[in-house]
């Protein structure tokens, strides 16, 4: 069914050119936790399009030229989809409009795309898409956003086009920008509760995009490399602290942690000057001074409580209180401060200070110069080679006016709440010094808390390692004590219990951090239970390492319940079921091999399951188009299974997605593999194929007058599956010409095997068509017309099959030939030969005609026999053979309706069988006939036969070309030609299948000459006899009786081997045909002899 080459389906992206280096990406960089990453270019990826297949609009008409189909049925299927869209536009019935489309994001997260294969309507929509509907207002679904986001990032880092740390940074900007779409596009247009849940996802996502975020900092982020340039002689406190902090894998875990939070809270600020137009630190110069105390003071008012004088240690120093504007406006400029702070961003207080007029406070935020004393890589750069904090710690020592600072800081921060001043104050000060007692009662949110705990426990690990740097000095040496937790803890919290009180704040280990967030009494009570929130957890496993619980955690939320089973129910968390699929796989290639066997075999077994999940949402969300990149990461078998679930599931879908499944399979999978841990395509057909042959489980109740109906019916689903084999593989994958032409080979063979089957239930003379055959017919119609620029016809394994589909065409077009003159000849049967008008007379005469000219093309062959069944065994006389014929099947009363089986009828059925033989070719072939019921349809009985091959049936040349004594048994059965059985009950078949066995009943190849030779042993004398008929209406027309004397001679003649091919009913039916050509004869002889007269 191929239209044109050019390759119009979804494929494989192109190299990106600039950013990736094409001998890097080849290999899979491996990655650790605060591993060094190996970097091949400064630029960055993140604001480049994505070239997966994924982001490609495809639409039949794009407004320049026709995109072009590789099927005709495909073709065919979007001209009357375009044709009925345009149709329904009139009237501008936005109602329908916008309830249909459905829009999805680009990869640049701003533009909205079409899904591959969408219709002309999806066009227009664009187009009126500023229509405001009340009823029906369109809200940015953020799944189908993120459903093909996700899946193109994923497909591109599998690829190596991107490294997967970059990718964990594109799922984090994936979230957010699908978040603030969210946000953006519901506000003020949804009803309450729809707003509110709207604004719950929107929510979610962004928890997703800090977790992704979080992944990043641990797992993705490269180690930092502190070069010896950055370093002066003799080192300073802070690169000492900075040398530590990138050594030790605590400390780099609390920093890590950090800048993860920080980072968060700064996405925040920014996000809440986009929306708000503001931002933290908006206030007019010298908003920080006590303009109102100074006038208070200036009019000489004696108030105790009020300072006496306005410098900044005023309020400390007299233990007394601003005026209260004064006192509120200097809380509003110290909340916004630790706001900056909370986000990372010193530099921006301290100028806010000082804009404000309290450079004093600033001073007291960046001590030494104003250096940024924390202990990253980038404040060491920030810093560079400031002799500043040198020239101090050359005079006092290294670290000591780095303790007095903090000393300064705790003190102030228990003044301040000794006075109960200002909170936001008290926990800036806090904040220097590691005073969690002071600063966690303003984090009332989790990330606050954490980022407050982290921070100060890094603090006091710095600290505590600058603490051996110090001299021996005596005045020094209590402080050096202090420091190391040497002395005596003091029972006073003031000032002189510093640093123990610190220390005795702090956790000991991240395990004891965690458990501070979920029980500490110093957490507010908002903080705890966000502990039980899912990215909370989530992130929380991250922290601790434990990423087996992680993957335990995630399978029991996402774990469908056990009658939840059906692959296209929707599940009810789609954010979290995609969110753990893509971690599991990041996870996978951040570890690669380094994995202990317990976290591999759970990366595995657990993430496997996850990744399932995920696929047959997407499944039941009709994406087909993303399922193969996630099954193809899963394990061979349930890779395999899942697809050809998937492809049951579609058989009965339009081409159009049915073709996006098959995508799937073909560009992510190898066709074949040689690897048996890989799953294949090759193997997902060969079990799609085999799977569509069983006989499927089915429940009756009492009422059994439609089984052989619905037996017919399931032809028709057995002929579907072919489909599969005909469509055109994209050009971008490897050989796909050489693909193309195996599926068609494999096609011709498979439809062989249905053709033979077919033709063994379609033996009743009724008009109606057997559906499966002709489907069949019509599904290989146009593939089969490119059959000599795919495959070799010398091949003569094709070429056999070539010609066998030729032989069956031929005997299929025969058949409906003969329905359609039957049909014709019922139809006139009813009406009186008076009332019959010459045209339908002369119908009827056409068709009976052409039945006859077809059917003697067929049976009158002088090079080769119809299905010739003449082969030559692949055994020698000396090796013992078996022969086994196996068929599933119903029996069928003379009227059409099917018998149930039972113990009694089988064993009457195989006696029956063991009779169409003699005895002696039962001792002498040791044939053996079974017959059970079908433990997978009570309707219908499995019949085995097995014998022994001799010579000319199973070794050497089988010339008698009629399927040797297992068709001839089988044959009788299928014609209801059964002596010791019911009169005129038949078995028609389901299945059907031969081979060759050795003693021990494994199959050594199959035995397609028996089943050919069973096939015309029943279709060349059905053909016959419907032939005869045909020939008799036309000697009552009128017409010459030459046709029958063709077909008496024909069965007659000892060459054309006919008449051994009959049963003895089939032989009595031929004579009474024979008899009524006779009478026609003598009938016309009569009229002619007046007329000569």
């Amino acid at each position: 069914m191929e239209v044109d080459p050019s390759p119009s389906p979804p494929s494989r992206p192109p190299p990106l050119p600039g950013y990736f280096d094409p001998e890097s990406s080849g290999r899979r960089e491996e990655y650790r936790r605060y591993r060094k990453r190996l970097s091949s270019s400064n630029a960055s990826p993140l604001l480049g399009k994505s070239l997966s297949k994924f982001s490609e609009a495809r639409l039949l008409y794009d407004g320049d030229s026709v995109q072009r189909r590789p099927n005709a049925g495909l073709l065919l299927e979007d001209i009357k989809q375009e044709a009925a869209d345009y149709s329904n536009i009139d009237g501008l019935d936005g109602s329908r409009l916008f309830g249909s489309s459905k829009r999805r994001a680009s990869i640049e997260g701003g533009s909205s795309s079409d899904a591959a294969f969408s219709s002309g309507r999806r066009a227009v929509t664009q187009t009126l898409k500023s229509v405001k509907l009340e009823d029906d207002m369109y809200v940015p679904h953020e799944g189908e956003t993120n459903f093909t986001m996700f899946a193109s990032l994923l497909d591109s880092a599998i690829q190596g086009l991107i490294p997967f740390p970059d990718v964990i940074l594109q799922f984090e900007r994936t979230c957010r920008n699908a978040s603030e779409s969210i946000r953006s596009a519901a506000t003020g247009k949804l009803r309450v509760v729809e707003d509110k849940l709207m604004q719950q996802k929107a929510q979610f996502l962004l928890d997703e995009a800090a977790s992704w975020s979080l992944l990043w900092y641990l797992y993705g982020k490269g180690n930092d490399e502190l070069s010896g340039e950055l370093f002066v002689s003799p080192t300073t406190s802070h690169q000492e602290a900075c040398r530590f902090v990138a050594t030790d894998l605590t400390a780099q875990l609390c920093l890590r942690i950090v800048l993860w939070l920080e980072g968060l809270a700064s996405e925040a600020l920014d996000l809440e000057k986009k929306v708000r137009g503001s931002h933290v630190g908006s206030y007019l110069p010298s908003s920080g001074v006590w303009h109102r105390t100074q006038r208070y003071l200036k009019r000489k008012n004696n108030d105790s409580t009020i300072v006496k004088h306005v410098d900044f240690d005023a309020p400390t120093r007299e233990g007394a209180q601003l005026l209260p504007d004064d006192k509120k406006q200097d809380e509003l400029l110290l909340e916004d401060i630790w706001t900056l702070l909370r986000a990372g961003r010193l530099e921006e207080a301290s100028e806010l200070c000082r804009s404000a007029g309290q450079a004093w406070r600033a001073a007291t935020l960046c001590p030494f110069g104003g250096i940024d004393l924390f202990p990253s890589l980038d404040a060491l750069l920030k810093n560079g080679k400031s002799r500043a904090l040198q020239a101090i710690e050359l005079e006092s020592g290294v670290g000591r006016q780095w303790r007095l600072w903090k000393w300064a800081s705790y003190c102030a921060s228990e003044k301040i709440a000794e006075q109960d001043g200002g909170r936001y104050e008290m926990a800036v000060y806090a904040l220097q010094c590691s005073n969690l007692k002071r600063v966690l009662p303003i984090c009332t949110d989790w990330e606050s808390a954490c980022w407050a705990m982290a921070k100060s426990w890094l603090d006091v690990q710095v600290d505590l390692e600058l603490s051996q740097y110090q001299t021996s000095r005596p005045d020094e040496k209590q402080l050096d004590d202090d420091m190391n937790g040497t002395q005596t803890m003091l029972s006073s919290v003031g000032p002189e219990s510093w640093p123990y009180h610190i220390l005795d704040q702090q956790p000991r280990d991240i395990a004891a951090l965690l458990q501070k967030l979920h029980s500490s009494d110093l957490v507010h009570e908002t903080v705890s239970r966000a502990c039980r929130e899912q990215h909370r957890q989530i992130e929380m496993n991250l922290m601790s390492g434990n990423i087996a619980h992680l993957l335990d955690l995630l399978w029991s939320w996402l774990s469908p319940s056990e009658e939840d089973q059906n692959i296209s129910r929707p599940l009810d968390n789609p954010e979290m079921i995609r969110f753990g699929a893509h971690i599991v796989l990041v996870l996978r290639y951040l570890f690669n091999d380094e994995m202990e066997d317990e976290l591999g075999e759970k990366l595995v077994t657990v993430g496997d399951l996850i990744i399932n999940t995920y696929v047959r949402y997407l499944f039941s969300e009709h994406q087909e188009e993303l399922v193969g990149v996630y099954t193809s990461q899963l394990e061979r078998d349930l890779c395999i299974d899942l697809f050809v679930e998937m492809m049951e599931l579609r058989l009965n879908s339009s081409l159009h997605t049915m073709y996006k499944l098959f995508l799937s399979a073909v560009e992510y999978l190898p066709f074949s593999s040689g690897d048996a841990s890989k799953a294949c395509f090759e193997e997902i057909i060969e079990r799609v194929l085999s799977r569509s042959r069983q006989t499927k489980s089915s429940k009756y109740e009492e009422d059994f007058s439609d089984v052989a109906q619905q037996h017919h019916l399931q032809s028709l689903q057995k002929a579907m599956v072919i489909q599969w084999l005909c469509f055109t593989p994209p050009p971008s994958i490897p050989d796909f010409q050489m693909i193309t032409g195996k599926l068609l080979i494999r096609a011709l063979m498979h439809s062989n095997t249905l053709f033979r089957e077919f033709s063994l239930i379609s033996m009743r003379r009724v008009p109606e068509l057997p559906a499966g055959p002709h489907k069949l017919l019509a599904i290989l119609a146009e593939p089969l017309k490119q059959k000599e620029n795919l495959f070799s016809l010398e091949d003569p394994e094709v070429s056999d099959n070539l010609r066998e589909f030729e032989d069956w065409h031929e005997y299929y077009s025969l058949d409906a030939t003969y329905r359609s003159w039957l049909k014709v000849e019922m139809e006139n049967a009813v009406v009186s030969p008076e009332m019959l008008s010459a045209e339908e007379k002369d119908q009827a005469v056409a068709a009976a005609r052409e039945t006859l000219e077809l059917a003697f093309l067929l049976l009158l062959r002088d090079e080769r026999p119809w299905l010739n069944a003449v082969e030559s065994s692949p055994f020698e006389s000396s090796e013992l053979i078996f022969l086994e014929l196996h068929a599933t099947a119903i029996l069928c009363l003379p009227s059409g309706e099917c018998m149930l089986p039972d113990a009694t009828s089988c064993t009457a059925l195989t006696s029956a069988l063991y009779s169409i033989v003699s005895e002696e070719d039962v001792l002498h072939r040791q044939l053996k006939v079974d017959v059970q019921i079908s433990s997978r349809d009570p309707s219908c009985v499995e019949v085995a036969l097995r014998c022994l091959a001799t010579e000319g049936d199973g070794y050497g040349l089988h010339e008698a070309n009629d399927g040797g004594l297992l068709a001839a048994i089988m044959a009788a059965g299928f014609k209801g030609e059964l002596n010791r059985f019911q009169p005129g009950v038949s078995m028609e078949i389901s299945r059907l299948d031969a081979w060759y066995s050795d003693g021990n009943g494994s199959v050594e190849s199959t035995a397609a000459y028996i089943i050919r030779g069973l096939c015309r042993r029943c279709c060349l004398p059905e053909t016959i006899l419907r032939s005869m008929q045909a020939s008799i209406s036309l000697s009552e027309a009128g017409e010459s009786l030459d046709h029958c004397d063709k077909l008496i001679e024909l069965v007659a003649s000892s060459e054309s081997g006919m008449m051994h091919l009959f049963s003895q009913q089939q032989l009595q039916e031929f004579l009474i045909f024979e008899r009524e050509c006779f009478l026609c004869k003598m009938e016309l002889e009569e009229e002619q002899l007046p007329s000569d007269g």
